[in-house]
């Protein structure tokens, strides 16, 4: 992957139950991946409004209040052909700003099937630092960054 390509602005949204768990979805392209929602900010898009918008469309539902936005972004490179199938290879990976944000709904207001293209097959909560163990290899050391970033909130 080539260095001089940017990232693509990202947001993770860690939705956290009352229970202190957050959402996790297997991923419906790669059965076996799991991760939290995440997706695109727009161009001139707040970032709270991007992670509502987001899950939205990957979860279903936006009942959710925001707990806080991390203070520090989190970069990744993503595989080559990652890169080529989802950016037409315009990006190297995601510059990631991540949102702690509260589920104030049910779990049956959850629907994958919302957007015209589900993300996720399937999901569960999980404890936050179990993630790590749950998400493909490339994005561990991002997880990592995540439960530190919101470990607090558990």
């Amino acid at each position: 992957m080539s260095s001089s390509l940017p990232y693509r602005p990202c947001v993770g949204i860690a939705l956290f139950n009352q229970s202190g768990q957050v959402f996790v979805g297997e991923r419906i392209d790669t059965p076996g991946a799991w991760q939290m929602p995440q997706g695109g900010v727009d161009d001139g898009e707040e970032i709270v409004a991007a992670a509502l918008r987001e899950l939205l469309e990957e979860v279903g539902t936006d009942m959710a209040e925001l707990i806080r936005v991390a203070d520090r972004k989190v970069c990744y490179d993503v595989p080559m052909e990652l890169s080529t199938k989802h950016w037409g290879g315009k990006y190297r990976g995601q510059e990631q700003t991540w949102v702690a944000m509260r589920f104030t709904g049910q779990d049956s207001d959850i629907h994958l099937d919302g957007h015209d293209i589900p993300e996720f097959s399937r999901w569960q909560w999980v404890d936050l630092n179990k993630t790590v163990d749950l998400i493909v290899p490339f994005k561990r050391e991002t997880y990592a960054k995540v439960i530190a970033l919101f470990q607090d909130l558990t």
